[in-house]
């Protein structure tokens, strides 16, 4: 059995844990252990690896530990990457990667470490065959992973290659488009299952709208993608063709329940692109309107999820000549009015680096999760929009003049 760690967006590990929990059920040998910031650690055997790898929307990445140790050195950390069996794995003509993580270590540089575990990998292949392999920065054949806490070091051996959120689908982006695994998260976050009325106002490229329509047809995230572990020596097709062969596509929706719009036009055309790149095969109906327009799709309250713009992007189709703060305030300020009036029964959920937002929509969380999305602290805040708020709103006494 190996041990995998699987990194995942800050804040989304209790998701990817259940996640992990329930593709851990179609495998006799899979265990989901504990979660850490940035990850889940689990275990199975290397066709746990794959099955991660196709059906996980939310992991990042898929690594196998291949070394863990105490360390004082960077010499210790040489030592232990030189001495395990990297030629069992992968061969001199396999090009490479090493990123190194840390948590408080004490080692200077992570640049120095970086080089050293690289070192160790080409002297161990030059040692038996006399030559090394090469390394290539952007489109590497397998990647090497380093992490150090304070005291231990963790070598790992990437199952993925390139990132889990790069689906295989996507050819079209908006100007910060969300990340597929930080889209599937947060469609989990939401409490949000195949079947239940799904809107996205402001789609952008239409990120969540494509992770949403293909959980509803039954696609996985990996269907349409190459993996590291295909370019393993003892890599065995059949089984991984096998796991794929078993994906029971679900049966077409016969009425839409996902739903999107944008303000730009361009977006709608590319989200309706990014739609039939990723498979998607029924109706997924989308308009372009402004945000604070809209008005609910369906008879039946669902749930809104959407990542709202900011500052130019919100500025699309608006009078360039007002300031951004003006502008942005006069929006979620309709934007407030438009769920309070039209929107009565629906959850509300809306993503966003704005930590003020719900004061300028002038309604009140009935939540907020802390997310980060890359680098940047994000806010799922979510608005029960119950029935009569906006008739309370208006009853309010109003402040004196």
């Amino acid at each position: 059995m190996a041990s995998y760690f699987c990194p995942c967006p800050r804040g989304m590990e209790a998701a990817l844990a259940e996640e992990l929990g329930e593709i851990a059920q179609d495998s006799a040998t899979m265990k989901v252990h504990n979660q850490v910031p940035g990850g889940v650690h689990c275990s199975g055997d290397l066709l746990d690896s794959y099955r991660i790898n196709l059906h996980s929307r939310i992991a990042s990445r898929v690594l196998m530990r291949m070394a863990h140790s105490g360390y004082k050195t960077e010499n210790d950390i040489y030592d232990l990457t030189l001495a395990q069996a990297w030629e069992d794995w992968f061969g001199v003509h396999h090009t490479i990667r090493v990123d190194v993580t840390a948590v408080k270590s004490p080692l200077r540089s992570l640049e120095f470490t970086t080089l050293k575990i690289k070192d160790a990998i080409c002297d161990r292949f030059r040692d038996q065959f006399n030559e090394r392999p090469s390394v290539n920065t952007k489109t590497p054949d397998m990647r090497i992973v380093g992490f150090l806490d304070a005291h231990t070091f963790t070598v790992y051996l990437d199952t993925s290659g390139e990132a889990l959120f790069k689906r295989g689908w996507r050819e079209e982006t908006g100007d910060a488009p969300l990340r597929e695994n930080l889209a599937a998260g947060l469609l989990r976050v939401s409490g949000w299952k195949p079947g239940m009325v799904l809107f996205d106002p402001m789609c952008g490229s239409g990120t969540i709208l494509a992770e949403a329509a293909q959980m509803l047809q039954g696609i996985p995230p990996g269907a349409s993608r190459q993996f590291a572990f295909e370019n393993f020596h003892d890599f065995d097709p059949a089984p991984w063709n096998a796991m794929k062969n078993a994906i029971k596509v679900n049966p077409l929706p016969a009425e839409p329940t996902i739903f999107g719009s944008d303000i730009s036009g361009d977006m709608v055309a590319m989200t309706r692109h990014n739609l039939r790149c990723a498979g998607v095969r029924f109706d997924v109906p989308l308009k372009q309107i402004e945000a604070q327009e809209v008005k609910p799709p369906s008879d039946v309250p669902g749930i809104m999820l959407t990542n709202p713009p900011y500052g130019e992007r919100i500025g699309v189709r608006g009078d360039s000549t007002i300031p951004e703060d003006e502008l942005s305030t006069s929006f979620y300020s309709a934007m407030g009015t438009t769920l309070k009036q039209r929107f009565a029964g629906w959850t509300v959920f809306l993503f966003t680096a704005d930590l003020g937002l719900p004061k300028l929509l002038r309604l009140k969380e009935a939540r907020k999760t802390p997310f980060f999305n890359g680098a940047l602290e994000c806010r799922l805040f979510r608005f029960d929009m119950v029935a009569g708020y906006n008739r309370r709103e208006e009853a309010k006494p109003k402040p004196q003049q």
